[in-house]
């Protein structure tokens, strides 16, 4: 048999809002469908995408550590393992490099899987989902609520790619925006679309739903924490159960003369925010 390829992220690549049936979300509060109070739909959207375009020029601009771990499960035993640890730094002309720190013999073939840079990309671009205005136009996305997350209050939006436009991934799921801040604290859904076996002899990648909580750094940043999978990939060849955890830690902004600014102020490094929230993270479901 030859060995299937996976790739990492987010929900179902079926039809448009389909089933964002999200049965891995956690135990976030009621969903309340009302329409929001001062505001609209539309312009969360523009505001959330406007301060998700800072963040990923923020989060450009930090080191941190990155640790993956993949896993091939049999019932409780792991069957297969790839690991790898890596620091995201700057060079001494503030370039940014990865540095691995740790990455043991990869034993995924055991459980016949194997990687390719797709999935190399999703773990470093993708399952830290980012939404900026910039990318608006190519997704439709439908405003479906609001919910608790732990002690944050969040609009809550469904998001799927208007078109597939050549060899190019997309994000298709849920996400839930802080009412506060206006930034993402939380994303469930997967990478689409799938490569199904049988189609001009193709291998076959099927990608697992993955959920992504993020905690707020500097008292300013939305920064990606933890990232959790855990599905069953239905294979022309068999169904196979996977497990993926992905840690970011560490953030430490990089002492550049690149200007970092929110709300419309420059931010200083090492500066707390002057309105900083106290409330916690939706808490990862590890």
């Amino acid at each position: 048999m030859k060995l299937t390829r996976i790739a990492f992220l987010a929900v179902m690549a079926v039809g448009l809002w389909s089933t964002v049936s999200l049965n891995a979300l956690g135990d976030e509060g009621p969903l309340d469908t009302a329409q929001p109070k001062g505001t609209t739909p539309e312009e969360i959207i523009q505001q959330f995408a406007a301060k998700e375009k800072v963040f990923k020029e923020a989060r450009d601009s930090y080191a941190y550590r990155q640790d993956v771990r993949v896993q091939v499960l049999d019932g409780s035993s792991i069957t297969g393992e790839y690991r790898q640890v890596f620091d995201v730094v700057f060079d001494n002309q503030g370039k940014r490099i990865e540095n691995v720190v740790f990455a043991p013999q990869s034993t995924l073939e055991n459980g016949n899987l194997s990687m390719d840079q797709g999935d190399f990309e999703d773990i470093r671009q993708r399952l830290p989902f980012v939404l900026t205005s910039d990318e608006l136009p190519e997704y439709n996305i439908l405003y479906v609520g609001q919910q608790q997350e732990d002690e944050l209050h969040c609009y809550v939006l469904d998001v799927a790619p208007k078109q597939i436009v050549g060899k190019k991934r997309y994000f298709e799921g849920r996400i839930w925006v802080d009412d506060h801040d206006l930034q993402i604290v939380k994303t469930f859904g997967k990478t689409v679309p799938d490569t199904h076996a049988g189609k001009k002899g193709k291998d076959e990648h099927l990608y697992p739903k993955f959920t992504t909580w993020r905690e707020q750094i500097d008292g300013k940043y939305w920064f990606p924490t933890f990232t959790k999978a855990d599905d069953t990939l239905h294979f022309a060849t068999g169904d196979i159960h996977i497990r993926e955890i992905v840690k970011y830690e560490n953030y430490k902004r990089f002492g550049s003369n690149v200007k970092i600014t929110y709300d419309g102020k420059e931010v200083q490094k090492g500066e707390p925010g002057q309105d900083a929230k106290p409330e916690k993270a939706p808490t990862p479901q590890k």
